[in-house]
């Protein structure tokens, strides 16, 4: 039977680990945070190198995660990783430390001819800022939906995201010099028949890595979908109308991870669900607890492989499915 007081010194040295390494915070900082001395965090640091914890970069092996992480793991068929954060950080604090574990995933995913695929929004924005610099061979950057609307052509916005992406890893960047949506289908079907984005649509389509960020509710102006005027009114209405709670790469869906008839849908730029869960590897960055429904409706639609999540919204997403399971 394991002991439970070295489970818990060994979840207490992995937070201790994840902060110093990972959030680069000082150990006078984490001492702070954890409320113990500064002499107890340099001992669970060293007990973190010791027992393998610690190697070049921080990691969660089976034995040592910790145990919400185990929870949502096991809940939703996913692999979790959760960006310790204490109560009282403000929701920027919590999007730059979810943002700096997800980069440091999604630096260790990439490898030699990879083709990653990209959803522009705030959030993987501020995972670009924070990606080791790991050069490979052979990778490409892709851009998943496109970022023009009436206002702007998106690509300044698109281009700075993909290119932190592409000076990371040494890769060659393609962005996808489409409307976010269309106004009208036969536009977009139109367009995906000419060659050059036919081209880009084969290279999405070919993607091994998916990194991405969740839309929250309607009408949210943290959302850059919302804030960046991509939305008319109708289109905001006709959402509200079908139930909508976020969306990935201007897909839209519901709670209940479905997107059929939602007419908005038709006219997006972004890769439908069927064509994302053909990609073998998808990396959702989330974070704010104004994206738990558009959290829980992308984990009902299979969407996810592995979650990056800040810790209360992890909390969160835990408790309410234990409270839709117990009514």
């Amino acid at each position: 039977m394991a002991d439970p007081a070295n489970a818990t010194k060994a979840r207490e040295a992995l937070r201790a680990a994840q902060l110093y390494y990972l959030q680069n915070h000082t150990m006078e900082a984490i001492s702070q945070e954890m409320r113990v001395s500064r002499s107890s965090i340099s001992r669970l640091l060293s007990y973190a190198r010791d027992t393998g914890l610690v190697e070049i970069r921080v990691h969660s092996p089976q034995e040592a995660r910790s145990r919400l992480e185990q929870q949502l793991s096991e809940r939703f068929g996913i692999t979790a990783h959760v960006a310790p954060a204490p109560a009282r950080a403000s929701e920027s604090a919590r999007l730059d430390r979810t943002a700096r574990t997800a980069a440091h995933l999604v630096a260790a995913a990439v490898d030699d001819r990879s083709t990653i695929g990209v959803a522009w929004g705030a959030t993987t924005t501020a995972v670009a800022r924070h990606l080791p610099a790991k050069p490979v061979h052979e990778t490409r950057v892709v851009q998943l939906n496109g970022a023009a609307n009436l206002h702007t052509s998106g690509l300044a916005y698109s281009a700075g995201l993909l290119g932190g992406f592409g000076d990371a890893f040494s890769a060659t960047v393609y962005q996808f010099t489409v409307p976010a949506i269309f106004d009208d289908p036969e536009t977009r079907r139109a367009l995906w028949r000419e060659r050059s984005i036919s081209r880009v649509l084969k290279l999405q389509a070919s993607a091994n890595l998916f990194v991405f960020s969740l839309g929250s509710r309607l009408g949210d102006r943290r959302s850059h979908i919302y804030s960046g005027n991509y939305l008319e009114r109708e289109d905001l209405k006709e959402l509200a109308h079908a139930g909508v709670v976020g969306d990935c790469a201007t897909q839209f869906f519901r709670e209940d991870g479905s997107t059929d008839g939602i007419p908005l849908n038709e006219r997006s730029s972004g890769p439908s669900f069927d064509v994302v869960r053909r990609i073998p590897r998808r990396i959702c960055v989330v974070s704010g607890a104004a994206k738990l429904q558009s959290l829980r409706g992308a984990l009902a639609a299979g969407i996810i492989t592995e979650l990056v999540v800040d810790e209360e919204l992890a909390w969160l997403a835990l408790e309410s499915e234990r409270g839709g399971a117990a009514g």
